[in-house]
């Protein structure tokens, strides 16, 4: 028989991957000093974009060398932006273990042409980085959103290397360390770790990254929503608030208010704590049942954002259908949204473990998530 249903429900059953849960406490109250209906060029505008792009560096420890600006279209039209504007100088190295992943290896090698190895793995697996060639530029993925799966550290990336390394951070910004002196360019999307609105992207920019700007020009024509040079130097504005196309004050002031909630919590070691003691709930679930794993084998690879879990148990006569059936009770139920593995990857959970989740939300989830898996099992028992 199917146990009763557990006694505590998640205050917030958010969990998606993206766009991800608002901070602890949020209200639309705390946007009340958005400059609405003001120019972003007026002195209020650029002000609060330039406080966006400095309270970032501060909270994220960017180095003061390296240039950060707002880019339309999300942490998408970041990576876009860099692809398309310095990919072809030399030959590049695409990495992939996952559906964004893969999205830039199709851009690079069927859109743009360059010359690339393509360097894949399944999702919960990763490439081996140390077998990369860094004289070429790289791109990759710090933390697959899809897959679980992160960069445990940059100790393969030399100091010395040759090409530039291009990284997707998107769902590692805030939530893990990054060491900005083996990243040239790294992107990254207020929706995910700090919970902001979608629709606006950071491009953070190494003194190299400018170089090549500055010293390169591609041999396709650029659309002007993807310059960032003129005249063979580097449009400094884009990086001081200065922004390329219109943005949402509303969610500059959003991006504010949880950057303040960050240095509220500890800053970026309070960021990361709290990811990790929501994914290590999740972990310890796991390991102490034996019909629910980890996507990811590797302790030293496993996200603490994106954690990404596979159902075992040998009574699944079908597993992406029974991994919709679990998510889709637990919906109905109010404990958890948006759940699902996402479409490309393999069948079964996402469950989104960033900052702004709080961990009291994901321990009142898992006996929920307990109760609908044995829940299904009676089920597809029955109409068997």
């Amino acid at each position: 028989m199917v146990s009763t249903t557990p006694d505590v429900r998640p205050s917030n059953p958010r969990f998606s991957s993206g766009p991800c849960a608002k901070p602890p406490q949020w209200s639309l109250d705390k946007l009340s000093d958005a400059p609405l209906g003001r120019s972003h060029r007026a002195a209020i505008g650029k002000s609060k974009l330039a406080a966006a792009i400095e309270e970032t560096r501060a909270l994220l420890g960017v180095p003061a060398d390296y240039r950060i600006g707002i880019v339309p279209a999300s942490d998408t039209g970041a990576v876009e932006m860099a692809m398309w504007s310095m990919l072809g100088a030399r030959k590049a190295t695409m990495v992939a273990w996952e559906s964004f992943g893969a999205g830039w290896v199709t851009d690079v090698v069927k859109q743009l042409k360059i010359d690339a190895e393509v360097r894949t793995a399944d999702y919960g697996q990763i490439v081996d980085m140390a077998s990369l060639d860094y004289d070429t530029d790289v791109v990759f993925t710090w933390n697959g959103t899809t897959s679980g799966v992160r960069v445990p550290n940059g100790d393969a990336i030399p100091a010395d290397r040759e090409g530039l390394t291009i990284c997707d951070a998107t769902s590692a910004a805030f939530a893990q360390d990054l060491p900005w002196d083996k990243l040239d360019v790294t992107t990254f999307s207020w929706q995910k770790v700090m919970g902001g609105e979608a629709a606006h992207g950071m491009l953070i920019l190494s003194p190299r990254a400018v170089e090549r700007l500055e010293s390169y020009t591609p041999a396709w024509p650029l659309p002007k929503i993807f310059r960032m040079t003129k005249g063979g130097k580097l449009i400094e504005g884009i990086f001081k608030g200065e922004t390329i196309n219109t943005p949402s004050m509303l969610c500059v002031e959003d991006y504010l208010v949880a950057l303040a909630w960050g240095r509220e919590v500890g800053g970026l070691e309070g960021l990361k704590a709290r990811a990790d003691a929501n994914a290590q709930a999740v972990w310890d679930f796991c390991e102490s049942r034996d019909w629910i794993a980890n996507l990811v084998e590797d302790e030293a690879t496993r996200s603490n954002t994106s954690v990404c879990l596979k159902f075992t148990d040998e009574r699944i006569t079908d597993g992406a259908a029974f991994a919709k059936a679990v998510a889709k009770r637990l919906e109905k139920e109010g404990v958890a949204l948006d759940i699902g593995a996402y479409r490309d990857a393999p069948a079964g959970l996402r469950i989104w473990c960033g900052a702004t989740v709080e961990t009291a939300d994901i321990e009142a989830l898992l006996p929920w998530l307990d109760w609908a898996f044995h829940a299904e099992i009676e089920a597809q028992a029955e109409a068997a």
